[in-house]
């Protein structure tokens, strides 16, 4: 594991621990199987990633390791000989900056100018952000969705202003509810269940604000759930935690880099008890371990993820 030698915490930053552990059990033995790992932080000019190591046991055969389209970094391994049993543990430091620190909501463009700003035109220059605009595999695009949104992200507002009362609502109108949806839990669902988990408030964000012509991606990572004494406890639980981010262009702070994160689980703008691991159109970009196995049979899945201010 590096490290950086005197990298202690600034001013409006923290200075966080992860430990993210996964193991697979199997009822029959795996005679091969091929992962994916989106378990490495990001590490931009709004959060400094000092440390982190992985380890797979049984060891690999194979190990490699290269970013993705979005800018993630991706460990690919292989396993040629049986096993019943698979552990992956990722071990994380991160330097944490509050990249919203003086932001002002009712300033920078308004929804309008933004969905102009996206919107096609022959011959003009291509707008990365627009990627994050489209429908993908768990973001379809619904009227029910665009009806739901467009009553914030209105032309007029400061898309600012707009997507953090859009927030806000969602907060207020669905409730957190463990184990009540799974990532195959269709987005209209969620709509009308009015409850689900913080995958689902991800994606029903980001189906408003792209069904109103606005960008926004999809943001995995971890929380810090037991805060100082004094501050108020996160929702989220010890485990992979997701929000999103909506682009705000010429947001006017330079480490946010004109994207807004908002986090409607717990009605937020995140400070530096959020650590950023990717980003993508929706979960099945950033899945932070997949795989495929011959073999196996049946299998239990155990996640734990561990959190720590230093």
């Amino acid at each position: 594991m590096s490290v950086e030698v005197g990298a202690a915490p600034e001013a409006g930053a923290a200075r966080l621990s992860v430990e993210h552990e996964t193991t697979y059990r199997y009822d029959h033995p795996v005679e091969q199987a091929q992962h994916i790992a989106c378990l490495r932080p990001l590490s931009d000019a709004g959060q400094r990633l000092l440390g982190f190591e992985m380890r797979v046991e049984p060891t690999p055969a194979q190990h490699s390791t290269r970013r993705d389209s979005h800018g993630n970094s991706r460990a690919y391994f292989a396993m040629h000989a049986a096993h019943a049993q698979l552990s992956v543990v990722a071990r994380s430091e991160v330097l944490v900056h509050h990249r919203y620190r003086g932001l002002v909501p009712d300033a920078g463009p308004t929804c309008g100018e933004v969905r102009e700003r996206l919107s096609y035109r022959a011959k003009a220059p291509f707008e990365p952000a627009s990627e994050y605009l489209y429908t993908s595999p768990f973001v379809p695009l619904h009227a029910e969705l665009r009806d739901y949104g467009i009553q914030s992200l209105q032309d007029e507002r400061p898309l600012a202003e707009a997507a953090i009362e859009l927030m806000q609502r969602i907060h207020r109108d669905f409730e957190y509810a463990p184990a009540s949806t799974d990532i195959s839990t269709p987005i209209l669902d969620v709509l009308d269940q009015r409850k689900g988990v913080c995958q689902d408030f991800a994606h029903l964000m980001l189906g408003c604000l792209r069904a109103c012509g606005l960008a926004g991606r999809y943001v995995s990572g971890y929380l810090l759930t037991r805060p100082p004494p004094g501050q108020e406890a996160l929702v989220g639980a010890d485990a992979s935690h997701a929000w999103l981010s909506v682009w705000v262009p010429g947001l006017g702070l330079p480490l946010a880099e004109d994207w807004l994160d908002l986090d409607p689980t717990n009605d937020a703008v995140p400070g530096v008890h959020h650590v950023r691991v990717a980003h993508g159109r929706d979960f099945g970009d950033v899945t932070p371990l997949r795989g495929i196995i011959r073999g196996g049979g049946k299998h239990t899945l155990e996640v734990r993820v561990t959190t720590r201010l230093l």
